[in-house]
């Protein structure tokens, strides 16, 4: 027992020696003895703890030992069991305060780099890696001559080919020749339609009033080019277009002023080089000269024409314009003089045509009498041709190359004065000084008009400003989407042709056409055959086919590729595109939070059948084509022989969820649920009709509603149902694209669509129109 207390009166040091504490130190001797004996018997019962086993019964009480005492041996021991050494904390509390500092001037240095990127401008970065098809060889068989002109049937084209499918980019392109061939004989191209006895008769217009300088014709040669590739996209075929032959420089633009000197009523362009067959255009004309286009005066021919064909069309009336703010004047020139209200004769077709000056309604008024008496015979006629405009989109201070005076003398020629007035060729001018008061002074007007058009074109122009949309269609909200304004020519380019129609309503039809559009063919030729097909196209299934892009050498027939749309519709796709295609949310959700994100959406599309309209267009809808059974007892039969209420030239894609960066300008409607449903076509280029130019109006001014450009007539057809169809016109593309490749990224939306997901080649991926022969940064 003394040993026990010798223990309690020891403790533990906390560096591990042993301290004692004892009344006295007089035998040290006897006090070394008891502090070895101590040590052991401390030592062994750490090591050596009581078992609860143990066959001594002291043991097992623990009778023998402090309670309290022993806890707290414990306590220290197990706290005291490691300490980390003082040169370790100092090394890691350095490497800390070493951190901090570096990450501070870390801080530092970008935030002066930053300011350094402000004050000079951005830094050049690295570029970034080339999209797929940079990779893709170029086609080398796209000019090979006049004097490869071979049968159509016989050409072998270079692409699309078996082989560009299977990458094989080594194929012989070449072409060698045994002898030189002689350069066949230009035929004169005749696109106009007989159109039976049903019409009345055209009558031939000619380059002056007198009748006497006949229009030259368009010249063309039989064949194609050896190894000319298809088109890859769109087809010839199915809109019924010629492919079978070749239109060159001079049978092409010969007849409009190209080849000859400028003495001579030329441009001055094509003198130069190889010439031969220049003179094949002329031989045909009784004089066998090459025509003056220096005395001609566009405007008065069409007035001429017009009214020597007004039988053929169902309404020339249109009421003189008598204010520059209420009433767009559509020619530069005098107002009528009172006096001359006595000659009926002139009065009627100023009335029909618009203004013009004194020389066009003496010229008009030689035929009144024959138009009169055309009028009247055919009376037992009951076909009608339909009246279209065609308004080239231009502005003030544009400057016409020579290249632009051919292309708008083949326009009218072509399509006003050789169909017998079908068409009639406008200019829209775009103002760009909204402080031009055009609509508050004649003089103004007239000025700015005369000087905005070249000498031979001008009383075809009407002025418009984006101020003066502004006053018309006011009460709009200004929401500046993308720092541009609402009545902005770019997101309201058909303000002024909606109310170009509205004071216009004699032409049921109204093109929007571009300044840099070409087309190698005849302009006629085009315009009627793109027509009549949209013409045949069933309603059924048509918004689905308008969404995708027809690659003949992947979907095969037209027939066929129908088909195909069907099925993908009805039945869904398994394309991984789906995954970033749910973007139509349910009720009640706001689309605009996450733009584009996945959606519960089922793997099948809803077919679009009558109007998609809204909760907030128009109220009265009496007018909207209602579908006259369902979708499913449709045998393709609703909307065959309907005129197209628009007509575009790209896929009508569903712009929800793709990257497109105007997919959420929408001014006016009701987006606190949801988006309206809509469509867009890329490029403006199109062609309206009356019903949905009226519309377009009068959703502006009564309703306050517009949406971006190419979103705009589009959606409006979609919400009115009215019958809106894309024409797959051929495209052509300048590198050697895989075509499976190609059609996966064209159509690369929901469900082989060209739209409706991120992944659309719309927006961000639209790199993908480099090279083609029909988008407006294709360069």
């Amino acid at each position: 027992m003394k040993m026990g207390r010798d223990l309690d009166e020891k403790t533990l040091s906390q560096d591990g020696s042993d301290a004692e504490f004892h009344p006295s130190d007089s035998d040290s001797d006897l006090e070394r003895g008891h502090n070895a004996r101590r040590k052991t018997i401390y030592r062994f019962q750490r090591s050596n703890p009581p078992s609860a086993y143990s066959s001594s019964s002291r043991e097992t009480s623990g009778s023998h030992q402090h309670l309290l005492q022993t806890s707290s041996n414990k306590r220290k021991s197990s706290f005291y069991a490691y300490k980390v050494p003082q040169k370790v904390t100092k090394y890691c509390c350095w490497a800390l305060l070493s951190t901090l500092i570096i990450f501070i001037l870390t801080l530092i240095r970008a935030s002066y780099l930053s300011s350094r990127q402000v004050e000079m401008g951005t830094v050049e970065k690295s570029p970034p890696k080339p999209p797929p098809w940079e990779s893709f060889p170029f086609l080398k068989r796209y000019h090979g001559g006049i004097r490869t002109l071979g049968p159509k049937k016989a050409n072998v084209p270079e692409y699309p080919r078996d082989d560009a499918e299977m990458g094989n980019t080594t194929t012989n392109t070449t072409v060698t020749f045994v002898e030189q061939k002689p350069l066949p004989k230009s035929i004169p191209f005749d696109p106009y339609p007989e159109l039976g006895k049903d019409y009345p008769e055209k009558h031939e217009c000619f380059l002056d009033l007198d009748g006497t300088i006949q229009i030259p014709r368009v010249h063309y040669y039989p064949g194609v080019t050896n190894g000319f590739p298809d088109a890859v996209m769109g087809s010839y075929q199915v809109l019924g277009l010629r492919d079978d032959i070749c239109f060159e420089r001079f049978g092409r633009l010969g007849p409009y002023g190209y080849g000859y000197s400028i003495k001579r009523g030329g441009t001055g362009a094509g003198l130069h080089g190889d010439r031969e067959g220049a003179d094949e255009v002329w031989r045909e004309r009784e004089d066998a000269t090459e025509l003056d286009y220096t005395s001609i005066k566009w405007a008065k021919l069409q007035v001429a024409c017009a009214a020597k064909n007004a039988a053929r069309f169902s309404s020339l009336d249109q009421s003189p314009a008598r204010d520059l703010f209420l009433d767009s004047p559509t020619d530069q020139g005098q107002e009528l003089q009172e006096e001359k209200k006595e000659d009926e004769p002139a009065i009627e077709v100023e009335s029909k045509l618009g203004r013009r000056d004194d020389g066009e309604v003496s010229a008009a008024s030689g035929n009144a009498n024959a138009t009169t008496a055309e009028t009247e015979k055919t009376e037992k006629h009951v076909a009608l041709l339909p009246r279209t405009a065609v308004l080239i989109r231009t502005w003030w201070d544009y400057q016409y190359r020579t290249e632009d005076i051919l292309y708008l003398r083949s326009l009218i020629t072509e399509l006003s004065l050789l169909s017998g007035g079908e068409f009639t060729v406008h200019f829209l001018v775009h103002v760009r000084d909204d402080n031009a008061p055009i609509w508050a002074d004649k003089k103004i007007y007239d000025r700015i008009l005369e000087n905005a058009l070249p000498a031979e074109f001008r009383g075809m122009g009407t002025l418009w400003s984006e101020r003066q949309m502004g006053l018309i269609y006011g009460g709009i909200q200004e929401s500046f989407f993308r720092d541009l304004p609402v009545h902005g020519v770019y997101r309201s380019t058909f303000m002024p042709v909606q109310y170009f129609s509205h004071q216009h309503p004699e032409y049921d039809f109204v093109w929007n056409w571009e300044m840099d559009v070409r087309y190698t063919g005849h302009w006629y030729h085009f315009f009627d055959r793109v027509r009549r097909w949209t013409e045949a196209q069933p309603r059924k299934g048509l918004w689905e086919r308008n969404g995708r892009f027809y690659i003949p050498s992947v979907h095969g027939s037209w027939e066929d590729f129908k088909q195909m749309v069907r099925v993908q519709t009805e039945m869904g796709t398994d394309s991984p595109n789906n995954i970033w295609s749910g973007l139509k949310p349910p009720a009640g959700s706001d689309s605009r939070k996450i733009p584009g994100a996945p959606a519960s959406q089922p793997k099948s599309d809803k077919p679009i059948w009558g109007p998609e309209a809204p909760p907030d267009i128009l109220a009265s809808q009496d007018d909207d084509p209602i579908p006259p059974t369902t979708h499913e007892k449709d045998r393709y039969e609703w909307g065959v022989g309907e005129e197209a209420d628009l007509i575009s030239f790209n896929p009508l894609f569903d712009p929800d969820g793709t990257t497109w960066f105007f997919t959420e300008d929408m001014t006016g409607y009701n987006t606190t649920s949801s988006l309206p449903p809509r469509r867009a076509a890329i490029t403006t280029t199109s062609r309206l009709s009356k019903r949905l130019l009226t519309l377009m109006h009068r959703e502006t001014v009564l309703k306050h509603h517009t949406m971006f450009s190419e979103m705009w007539p589009a959606s409006i057809s979609l919400h009115h149902g009215l019958k809106a169809v894309y024409a797959p016109h051929p495209m052509y593309i300048d590198r050697r694209w895989p075509t499976q490749y190609l059609a996966s990224v064209m159509n690369a939306g929901r469900n082989g669509a060209s739209g409706g997901a991120r992944t659309s080649v719309y927006g961000g991926r639209e790199h993908n129109f480099k090279g083609t022969t029909w988008f407006y940064d294709a360069g």
